[in-house]
This record gives C-alpha cells, sequence and structure tokens, in this order.
C-alpha cells in the first residue's frame, strides 16, 4: 500500500486502520474493570462459585447475553468483547490474560493469577493469540480438570483432560511459546475485502 494506513470497507462505511508502530495495549483485567466502573474478583478466585455469580450479575446488569453455559470464562470474553474488542480498530494488544481463559499458557512470573499471554486485534477481529507455552504437566492437569468441569456444565469449547498431552508434557517441555496468525483475516483487510469466504482457500464446506 506504500503507506501505514490502509483503507477498510466495513458494512458499507470508509474506514481508515492504521498500522503505524508502536501497537497500543490493553491490559485485560485492569482495564475492564475501568471500562465497567466496577471491581472484578481477583484473577487467583475466579475459579469459586462466587466469582461466577458476581460476572453473571455484572452481564445481567449490562445486557450482555451469555447464551448456553454461563461459565467464568464466555462471561469473561463475552465482557472482553463488548467492552475491551470493541476498541480495537486500529492494531490493539489485549494482554495478561486470566489462567482460567488460557487452558494452555503459562502462568505469569510476577502477576498471580494471570499468564503471559496476548491477543491482537484489528477492527474488532482478533488476527492473533501468542503464550508462553505452560510446561508444568501438574499444573496442566488442573487446568484440564477445570476445563472439563466447564464443558460438562455445557460449555462446548472447554477442553477436555487429554491424558496422552499429558504423559507427552510429563517427559519434559522446554520453555517456549508459541503463536498463531490469521492470515486469512490480514489478507481481509489488506485486499479490502469485508467477507472471509472471499479471500480463504475453501470457502465453504459440507457439514461433517
Amino acid at each position: 500500500h506504500g503507506s501505514y494506513k490502509v483503507s477498510y470497507t466495513c458494512r458499507g462505511e470508509k474506514m481508515e486502520i492504521d498500522f503505524t508502530p508502536p501497537y497500543r495495549h490493553i491490559d485485560l483485567m485492569s482495564s475492564l474493570e475501568e471500562a465497567i466502573g466496577e471491581k472484578l474478583p481477583p484473577a487467583t478466585e475466579l475459579c469459586t462459585e462466587e466469582s461466577r455469580a458476581t460476572l453473571d450479575r455484572i452481564c445481567r446488569e449490562r445486557s450482555i447475553e451469555c447464551s448456553g453455559a454461563r461459565t467464568v470464562t464466555r462471561l469473561l470474553d463475552k465482557l472482553v468483547g463488548e467492552y475491551l474488542e470493541s476498541q480495537c480498530i486500529n492494531p490493539t494488544f489485549i494482554i495478561n490474560h486470566p489462567e482460567v481463559m488460557s487452558p494452555l499458557a503459562k502462568y505469569h512470573r510476577d502477576i498471580p493469577g494471570l499468564t503471559e499471554r496476548f491477543e491482537l486485534f484489528i477492527m474488532k477481529k482478533e488476527v492473533a493469540n501468542a503464550y508462553t507455552e505452560l510446561n508444568d504437566v501438574e499444573i496442566q492437569r488442573e487446568r484440564f480438570e477445570q476445563q472439563a468441569k466447564d464443558k460438562a456444565a455445557g460449555d462446548d469449547e472447554a477442553m477436555f483432560i487429554d491424558e496422552t498431552f499429558l504423559d507427552a508434557l510429563a517427559y519434559g517441555l522446554p520453555p517456549c511459546g508459541g503463536w498463531g496468525l490469521g492470515m486469512d483475516r490480514l489478507t481481509m483487510f489488506m485486499t479490502d475485502t469485508e467477507s472471509i469466504r472471499e479471500v480463504i482457500f475453501f470457502p465453504t464446506m459440507k457439514p461433517v
């Protein structure tokens, strides 16, 4: 494009995406508290029923819809989508996700209850997800067990207890990190294409 600024059409409206670095950083928990004007349960206590009930109340009072299982993870995710992701027009990093939202990410080495993770959003859409890999098999099992409880409560997106993965992890994983970038979504922004179906190789798939 010859510029950091890219023109993009969203729902018929011409908008500008400014890729000029450095990108903004949003700390998930503190920024969410600021946005809703209320203290959230401590990150170290999010797995409790009391915390779930608090998040449930916050969503109901603000008419934030959360269909299906109203687990801590899903309620937090809805709040993040409503108050934080909606701010991310130009490239923005959302950082320091709670452990309950990041079952495979390593615990934050300085802030209890959080993980070393970031997501990159552009035009309110997630483009990248990255984190330090969790390599402690005992903590990973605890995370899986919490995910299994959420799945049993009706959260289809929650993970199951992956014994094969845990067995492999028990042999030892060196410190490492991983990240994934959605090239299809990035291509949408570079080509001013509103529908992802127009840029992916297989736009329509038969139902399984």
